[in-house]
């Protein structure tokens, strides 16, 4: 059973980048498809990123491509994202999410994956 921790959230001022990472605990983390989601007050949790278990496919939700970027190192059990540009309307808890037998079109919902962190804020200021 693959463990999940978040880190790197903070406040940071619109324009400005973060690193968030999530770190892993457990068998068999290579093997696990690795999402970012985010739940900002009054939303339901939303995709933001995700990224198959060799690190060769990764997919974007419209409102960061470009902005965001996910990879993984799985030497280090970690996968991270960085986020450049930030808006205010990024503010959010962003968590991480793994799933061994995650298909293609199950990717970008919240409910598809087993495993899930606490969770980091994030707070982007205008």
């Amino acid at each position: 059973q693959v463990q999940l921790v978040e880190s790197g959230g903070g406040l940071v001022q619109a324009g400005g980048s973060l690193r968030l990472a999530c770190s892993a605990s457990g068998p068999s983390f290579s093997t696990y498809t690795v999402g970012w989601f985010r739940q900002s007050i009054g939303r339901e949790r939303e995709f933001v990123a995700a990224v198959r278990a060799n690190g060769g496919y990764k997919y974007y939700a419209d409102d960061v491509k470009g902005r965001f970027t996910i990879s993984r190192d799985n030497a280090k059990m970690t996968v991270y994202l960085q986020m450049n540009s930030l808006k205010p309307e990024d503010t959010a808890v962003y968590y991480c999410a793994a799933d061994r037998r995650i298909i293609l079109s199950s990717i970008w919902g919240a409910g598809n994956y087993d495993h899930w962190g606490q969770g980091t804020q994030v707070t982007v200021s205008s």
